[in-house]
C-alpha cells in the first residue's frame, strides 16, 4: 500500500515543490475519467478492502423508495457491521485511525466505531465531470493562494498541486446552485444537557452557476448566504448575511448581523476566521463551519499523502436517528454512526509567523472521492490536541452529489462536544431552491426577515 500510494503521488501531484501557480500536464488532465475517476481519485480498488469505483450513485438507487421531498432512504441498510474498533482494541487499528479517532478512543472509554462495507456510491452531474476536466487544464490560484482564477463550475482542481488547491476543493465543491434547509445545532454539556439551535440558512453558490463561464465573471463573491436563527425564543430573529470573497486579497469576506434587540442590521467583521461560531457556544470557531470555510492566508498548507482511513460515510441511519437517541453524553450514540475504510489526501495547515489564530496547526482527511473533509485534527497555541472535527457524509443520489450530514466538533480539554448541521428531525434540503434570488441578499432584507 506504501508503494501504490508513493507512485500515485508521484504522478498526480509532479509539481507538489513547485510554485502554487504550477499548471496540469495534459496528459495529466487526459487520466480523468481513464485510470482516475471524473473527480481525480483512483478509479481501482486495493485489492482488498476498497473496491473500484464504478459510477457511484448518480440516481436514486433500484433498492429504494424515493420520491421528491422524502427523506433519503438507506440503501445500504442490511450491510452486517464488519469489526467494531473500542479502547481495547484500537491498537490492532493503528495504521487506519487518525490522531483524532485515536484520541476519542482513548478519552471516551465507552466510544467505539462500527466499520461497514466500504461503498464508493459519490457520485455527481456529468456537467460537474465536464467542468473538472476543463478546470485541471485551466484553473489557477491568485492572491498568493487567497484566490483563484480561470477555472468555474465543478471542483477547481481535481489534480491538485499543494495543499492550497486541496482546501480550496473543499471550500468550492459542488453542493447545487441555489439551496435551502433548515438544521438543528446542539452545544452539549459533559452530562448530555444541550438548548436545541434551529437555523434556517439558504445559499446561492455562485460558483456552481451554471451560466457563468468563467470565474471572472463572478465580481469576486462565490457564495452568497444567510442563516436565520428561529429557535430558542431567546435568539430568534438572529440573521447574518455573508458574502463570501473569491479572492480574499483583492476583497475580504463581507457580512452583516441583524440583532432583534438592537433592530438594527451591523457590519459584521468578526464572523470570520478563529471568531467563536454562531450558535456553537464557543465550542468551535467561524472559520471551521462545514469542516473549513473562508481565505486560507494565515496559514501554509502542506500535503502529507494518501492514506486508508476509517471515516465516518455513508451515514443514512445517523441522519435518520431523532436527537433524543442520537445525542447522548460526551459523544453521540456510536451505535447510528456508520464507519468505512476510505482512501483520504492528508493535509495540514501551519500559522504563518506573524498572523493569529487559536488553532496553531490544521489536519484533515479529505475523501478522495468527494474532496471534502471528512475528520480533522485542531491543535492549540502549545501544539496540543484540542478539538477533533467528523463530518458524517452520505450520498444525495437525489441531486446528486456527494454531501455532508452532521458537523461534530468534540472539545477533548472541556469534555463536551458540538453537533451541528443536524437535519435529522428537519425537513429535507431543497437542493433545487430556484425560487430565491440574489436580490433577497442584501442588509435591508436581512432587517425585515429577522422580526420575530
Amino acid at each position: 500500500m506504501k508503494r501504490t500510494t508513493m507512485l500515485v503521488s508521484a504522478l498526480v501531484f509532479g509539481a507538489l515543490t513547485t510554485s502554487a501557480l504550477a499548471k496540469v500536464p495534459q496528459a495529466q488532465v487526459n487520466r480523468l475519467g481513464n485510470d482516475l475517476t471524473p473527480m481525480g481519485a483512483e478509479k481501482a480498488g486495493d485489492g482488498g478492502d476498497i473496491p473500484a469505483w464504478t459510477g457511484g450513485l448518480q440516481t436514486v438507487p433500484s433498492n429504494v423508495n424515493y420520491k421528491p421531498g422524502d427523506k433519503l432512504a438507506d440503501p445500504f441498510k442490511d450491510d452486517p457491521v464488519k469489526y467494531t474498533i473500542t479502547s481495547s482494541n484500537a491498537g490492532q487499528y493503528d495504521d487506519v485511525l487518525t490522531p483524532g479517532y485515536k484520541a476519542l478512543l482513548s478519552t471516551y472509554k465507552d466510544y467505539k466505531m462500527n466499520v461497514y462495507q466500504t461503498r464508493r456510491s459519490c457520485a455527481y452531474p456529468d456537467k460537474v465531470y465536464e467542468a473538472n476536466k476543463r478546470n485541471a487544464a485551466v484553473g489557477e490560484l491568485v492572491g498568493g493562494g487567497s484566490g483563484i482564477s480561470k477555472g468555474i463550475f465543478g471542483f477547481p482542481f481535481p489534480i491538485p498541486n499543494n495543499g492550497l488547491e486541496m482546501i480550496w476543493n473543499h471550500t468550492l465543491r459542488y453542493r447545487s446552485f441555489k439551496v435551502v434547509r433548515q438544521f438543528a445545532a446542539a452545544p452539549v454539556t459533559r452530562s448530555g444537557d444541550y438548548t436545541m439551535q434551529i437555523v434556517q440558512d439558504e445559499a446561492i453558490l455562485a460558483w456552481s452557476d451554471p451560466a457563468v463561464k468563467s470565474a471572472e465573471d463572478l465580481d469576486n463573491i462565490s457564495l452568497y448566504y444567510i442563516a436565520n436563527t428561529i429557535a430558542p425564543a431567546r435568539s430568534a430573529g438572529n440573521v447574518i448575511l455573508v458574502y463570501e470573497a473569491l479572492n480574499a486579497e483583492k476583497q475580504p469576506r463581507q457580512a452583516w448581523q441583524y440583532s432583534p434587540g438592537t433592530r438594527r442590521v451591523r457590519r459584521a467583521p468578526n464572523i470570520a476566521y478563529d471568531n467563536p461560531g454562531t450558535n456553537s457556544d464557543g465550542l468551535s470557531t467561524s472559520d471551521s463551519f462545514d469542516g473549513y470555510n473562508g481565505a486560507p492566508d494565515r496559514y501554509d498548507w502542506t500535503v502529507l499523502g494518501k492514506h486508508k482511513r476509517v471515516v465516518a460515510a455513508n451515514d443514512y441511519e445517523a441522519e435518520s436517528t431523532s436527537y433524543d437517541e442520537f445525542i447522548k453524553p460526551l459523544h453521540l450514540n456510536q451505535d447510528k454512526v456508520r464507519y468505512e475504510l476510505r482512501r483520504v489526501w492528508e493535509f495540514e495547515a501551519n500559522l504563518k509567523a506573524g498572523t493569529r489564530h487559536v488553532y496553531s496547526r490544521r489536519v484533515y482527511h479529505n475523501d478522495e472521492d468527494a474532496w471534502q473533509i471528512s475528520t480533522a485534527e485542531l491543535y492549540d497555541g502549545r501544539g496540543q490536541l484540542w478539538r477533533v472535527q467528523e463530518l458524517h457524509q452520505l450520498q444525495r443520489y437525489n441531486v446528486p452529489l456527494c454531501g455532508s450530514g452532521a458537523e461534530i466538533v468534540y472539545d477533548l480539554q472541556a469534555g463536551r462536544y458540538l453537533a451541528l448541521a443536524m437535519q435529522n428531525e428537519e425537513p429535507p434540503v431543497n437542493y433545487f431552491a430556484d425560487e430565491i434570488d440574489k436580490n433577497r441578499y442584501t442588509p435591508n432584507a436581512i432587517r425585515q426577515m429577522g422580526v420575530r
